[in-house]
């Protein structure tokens, strides 16, 4: 087993190595999982090995987490940043080691299929097992999905402008397709018997790797937007996270993002972006009463200088109730119940006010996976601003409107790593998307960096540019082809203005969303049904 396990920590260094933000390395992945393949090929075929099944889970589940920790080691010192060490121990396990179990019982569901049907058919059904993987953890209560296998094409957009008609998903079918045809060529090349020449899988290999390419080469070099002017403004205050609450006051901080928007904003500047949590007040604004504030009265100022001018702002809010309407609704006195938000706010000089209550919440820190199912955990997660019920959100996104009729959709962090759900935003008329986030408490890791590539890919899947606020950074504006127009250093206070296009055009992809993933779940379900079949074991060398 030594060597297949030397073959799985290449895999893993592969699979890292071809991972954002290293640039445009992530055409490794089309090779990555090849010596995992390998070994797992070389466990199904050793006479001698008992227990297969479990040997192949735990290879493939030392790649999975390899990599997984690897890549994601910052998300520790986000929940650490608010939590204590032990608890954000406990909650890293989610991205650590969920995903990874789930990697690892694709391989094991593989090696099931394997002892049914021939190892073609068994490679497809690892691909549709995989992709289910996915798809799962995009959509339950300890969804995680910035290993998304399509995203790590995030670092070489140029290569996936194709993006606009399969998503992400494509990418990870591309990824796979690309691993098992060269894996298919080395089995012919060790004389292991399959059902497939080599020239013939030569052919697929090589069209496989230059359609694709060479079309979004060609869609990058070619692609022109049309017309559609508005200026925007992005401002980076560079409030320090730790002194937020503390020794930096709202007023403080409402003052430094009003002088950075000042200080690059131009008379016809439509929209300001402020990231997330950028207006807050020691309780949270009351949304019923934000008019009244003095928060409210020195943005109605600033913007009286500015005609068209909107504020986009990440904000602290919350909702009173005279009864429990909601499952994150707590009772805070007799008949009266509170439900706290991370939201986005649109302020004009206008009587209308627009708020957002972000979705996609962060699994045991925003919201308690689950909910009441282990309610026994909600003390675990009392010190995020004691909001142990989890915070309020809503079902589905929602767009901002501007007096002048311009659709912006309000993406607050982790949101942006979600396809399909920010497709939803430009289904509903959105005609630029406005990503704010915090992002201070990753420090300066890879995760900064990460979040801002995966941007790239909502601009390519929708055609739409992307005007990012990041409170520490990274902020900057990217095109409708993946481009990153301008962006700002990290941990320095910074604004920036650019004129983008509108657009109200649609792609198959913003019309259509995740077909691809839908169809790798019926994949994985016919697949399973194979598992019912009579065992050949002749199917173990075919």
């Amino acid at each position: 087993m030594r060597n297949q396990y030397l073959l799985a920590l290449l895999s893993a260094f592969l699979l890292w190595l071809g991972w954002p933000p290293v640039p445009y390395s992530s055409p490794i992945l089309l090779i990555a999982f090849l010596p995992l393949l390998i070994a797992v090929e070389n466990i199904i075929r050793n006479q001698t090995y008992i227990k297969k099944g479990k040997k192949i889970f735990f290879t493939a589940g030392l790649t999975a987490v390899l990599w997984n920790t690897a890549s994601i080691y910052w998300v520790y010192n986000s929940i650490s940043a608010v939590m204590p060490w032990y608890i954000a121990i406990f909650i890293s396990l989610i991205p650590f080691l969920l995903g990874s179990l789930l990697m690892a019982l694709a391989f094991r569901l593989y090696y099931q299929m394997r002892k049914k049907v021939s190892i073609i058919l068994s490679l497809f059904g690892l691909m549709a097992f995989w992709i289910s993987y996915e798809y799962l953890h995009q959509s339950w209560d300890l969804a995680f999905p910035w290993m998304t296998l399509g995203n790590g094409f995030s670092n070489f957009h140029q290569l996936i402008q194709w993006y606009e008609f399969t998503g992400v998903y494509g990418g990870t079918v591309w990824i796979w397709l690309s691993n098992i045809l060269i894996f298919l060529l080395f089995l012919n090349k060790k004389e292991m018997n399959i059902l497939a020449k080599p020239r013939t899988i030569t052919i697929m290999l090589a069209l496989l790797l230059l359609i694709p390419s060479s079309y979004s080469v060609i869609r990058y070099m070619t692609y022109e937007e049309h017309i559609n002017p508005s200026q925007i403004v992005t401002v980076q205050p560079n409030i320090d996270p730790f002194g937020k609450f503390g020794h930096i006051s709202p007023e403080e901080q409402l003052q430094t993002l009003m002088q950075l928007s000042k200080s690059v904003a131009k008379p016809n500047t439509e929209f300001f972006i402020w990231p997330e949590t950028a207006l807050s007040l020691r309780g949270d604004f009351d949304e019923e009463d934000f008019r009244s504030t003095s928060t409210f009265d020195s943005l109605i100022n600033f913007l009286n200088d500015y005609k068209n001018g909107n504020i986009l702002s990440g904000i602290e809010s919350y909702r009173l109730y005279n009864d429990k309407r909601t499952s994150t609704a707590r009772e805070v006195g007799p008949n009266l119940y509170k439900d706290n938000f991370n939201a986005a706010t649109l302020v004009d000089v206008s009587s209308k006010l627009q708020f957002y209550h972000k979705s996609k919440l962060v699994p045991g820190v925003e919201q308690m996976p689950f909910g009441t199912a282990i309610n026994f955990l909600k003390p675990l997660f009392s010190a995020f601003g004691g909001t142990t019920g989890g915070y309020g959100k809503q079902d589905k996104p929602s767009v901002f409107y501007s007096q002048s009729g311009i659709g912006a959709a309000p993406v607050i962090c982790y949101e942006s790593i979600w396809g399909n759900y920010v497709a939803q935003y430009i289904q509903q008329g959105a005609q630029f998307i406005a990503i704010i986030t915090n992002d201070g408490w990753w420090g300066n890791t890879s995760g900064k960096d990460q979040h801002l590539d995966y941007a790239k890919l909502r601009a390519i899947e929708n055609r739409r540019w992307v005007a990012r606020s990041a409170n520490t950074g990274i902020s900057g504006f990217i095109n409708q082809r993946g481009d990153i127009i301008q962006k700002t250093d990290w941990w320095v206070p910074a604004a920036l203005t650019q004129e983008i296009n509108l657009s109200e055009e649609m792609t198959i992809y913003t019309k259509n969303g995740d077909i691809l993933a839908y169809l790798g779940l019926l994949g994985a379900l016919l697949a399973t049904l194979t598992f019912f079949k009579k065992s050949k074991t002749s199917n173990f060398i075919k």
